[in-house]
């Protein structure tokens, strides 16, 4: 198949992402390939890798975190085999681990826990930005994403190409499936990047190292969600930022952080780079 990447008209769907054959006991294979002149997208993997996780659990354990490192580039036009582990089925919560292989080598790997969830308080405490909300924005694709489209609100600083915040839903309907739900955020969420207007002179934002995820409240894919990264730091040839998503209604849905290499280089985010 190929990729589309304009958020609608023929091609795969983030459905297509989310389809894993069952190998064996514990043992998934991604079904999508396509050709693609970049690495496999990181997010594709780690939301394919939250997936074969969530297939191993009991019903009604959710995800409640995933924390994921990118060892070696991936490619598109191959298949991923994905290994789970299963560290502990506990009386609310379960936790595993996976590895994303290709070729024999690990390109992927993550811990990830789900919960049974419960009666709590709930105190959002972090409040959505001031922005304007996606009715009457002007509509586009997610560069890189199947069947999704964005809309940008104002930006902090206009005159970067990435935005830091924006707008996004599948164009597809997805099925009334938590987990669905939670993998298709983990696609989105590591799009963009969060240290684009950092100051850049002699370096620029390069490979993920790795990436975590926090699910507070469900937060249905197609419909919209708001996504919001903001710059933490930069040291050592890393830059580090975080992010938060959303739901139209303000309600905080996950948090996440994500860390990559910021080196000498031409920066693809500076306009006229």
């Amino acid at each position: 198949m190929q990729h589309e990447g304009d958020g609608g008209g023929p091609g795969p769907t983030v459905l297509d992402v989310l389809d894993l054959e069952e190998i064996d006991r514990d043992l998934y294979r991604s079904t999508l390939v396509f050709a693609d002149p970049f690495p496999l997208y990181g997010g594709q993997v780690a939301a394919q890798a939250l997936l074969a996780a969530g297939l191993t659990v009991g019903e009604g354990r959710l995800p409640h975190s995933l924390h994921g490192y990118f060892l070696r580039s991936g490619d598109a036009a191959r298949p991923t085999i994905f290994r789970v582990e299963r560290d502990r089925d506990g009386g609310s919560f379960s936790a595993r681990r996976v590895v994303a292989v290709q070729g024999g080598e690990v390109i992927f790997s993550m811990a990830a826990s789900f919960h049974a969830g419960g009666a709590g308080p709930d105190f959002p405490v972090q409040e959505m930005p001031d922005v304007e909300g996606p009715d009457g924005l002007e509509s586009h694709g997610m560069p890189r994403l199947f069947t999704m489209e964005s809309r940008r609100p104002g930006q902090a600083d206009p005159g970067w190409r990435l935005p830091t915040r924006f707008w996004a839903r599948t164009t597809v309907p997805l099925p009334d499936d938590h987990l669905v739900h939670a993998c298709a955020l983990t696609y989105l969420s590591d799009i963009g990047t969060g240290l684009a207007n950092m100051p850049q002179d002699e370096a620029s934002p390069g490979p993920t190292l790795d990436h975590a995820v926090w699910f507070h409240r469900h937060a249905p894919l197609d419909e919209w969600v708001l996504m919001d990264m903001e710059p933490g730091t930069v040291s050592g040839g890393r830059g580090w930022y975080t992010g938060a998503i959303f739901t139209a209604g303000g309600t905080l849905a996950a948090s996440f952080t994500q860390e990559t290499l910021f080196r000498a280089g031409k920066n693809p985010f500076r306009p006229g780079s």
